[in-house]
């Protein structure tokens, strides 16, 4: 059931609310003209289209990033666990590396702008090895600096992806449009169907419009936001952490 109210918010009741109220208003006074709704069409549901679409790629680009990030984490895990280190050692760098994977995931879900938390979660595992730099090896050293650098750009990535995203000023545009979208739809509806035809034809046209519009507008909202668990398309956090 959940998949039908997710879109349904406070902008989902207002847009509903100017849908009603609309055609009680030109009923009332009267008020239709011809128009053609095809330039309504382009000026919505164009820019709407392409709000959609680059929040869908934002959110592919972030899925390709976390599973980077974590074969990423995995490989470091297993060079220093077949390495010739003391088990103690091999355990420190483990919970290190844990440690990265549960930050990230958090830093995500809580939409943070600040990665002071991440970094110095990463920063751990230069850290270590210069900690103890007698039981690493030149290879090891090597090999480790390489994966961390992939381990960084995910990082930078998804941070990016998360704190960046579709043009603001075109999300208003799209939501302020949609709520006066009735003023203008409505007359050229009365208009076409006739102010002495059944009104409730012209009430459901007018609510059914609204209301896929706003729903769109729900939609892409929340592929807005990938990470923070709220909307059915959500990544899943879970599936990109080193212990799932």
């Amino acid at each position: 059931m959940r998949q039908y109210t997710v879109i349904i918010n406070h902008r989902t009741w207002i847009a509903l609310a100017v849908a009603i109220l609309t055609p009680f208003v030109c009923f009332t006074y009267h008020i239709n003209f011809d128009l053609d709704i095809t330039l309504i069409s382009i000026a919505m549901i164009f820019p709407l289209v392409f709000t959609i679409r680059g929040s869908f790629r934002r959110r592919e680009k972030a899925l390709e990033h976390l599973s980077e990030f974590r074969s990423s984490l995995i490989t470091l895990n297993y060079s220093f666990n077949t390495s010739s280190m003391p088990d103690g050692q091999k355990q420190e760098i483990n919970a290190i590396l844990c440690d990265i994977s549960n930050t990230l995931m958090a830093h995500l879900k809580s939409n943070e702008k600040e990665t002071a938390g991440i970094d110095n979660s990463v920063k751990k595992v230069y850290d270590f090895l210069q900690e103890h730099k007698d039981f690493v090896s030149n290879k090891l050293r090597d090999k480790t600096f390489r994966y961390l650098k992939d381990v960084h750009e995910s990082v930078e990535n998804v941070h990016a992806i998360n704190i960046h995203r579709t043009p603001i000023s075109l999300k208003a545009y799209c939501l302020i449009f949609i709520y006066i979208f009735p003023l203008i739809y409505t007359p050229a509806v009365i208009n076409r169907i006739g102010e002495d035809k059944n009104h409730a034809i012209t009430y459901f046209i007018v609510i059914l419009s609204q209301f896929i519009l706003i729903a769109l507008y729900n939609i892409q909202n929340q592929l807005e936001y990938p990470f923070d668990d709220n909307g059915l398309d959500d990544i899943k956090l879970e599936n990109f952490k080193i212990d799932r």
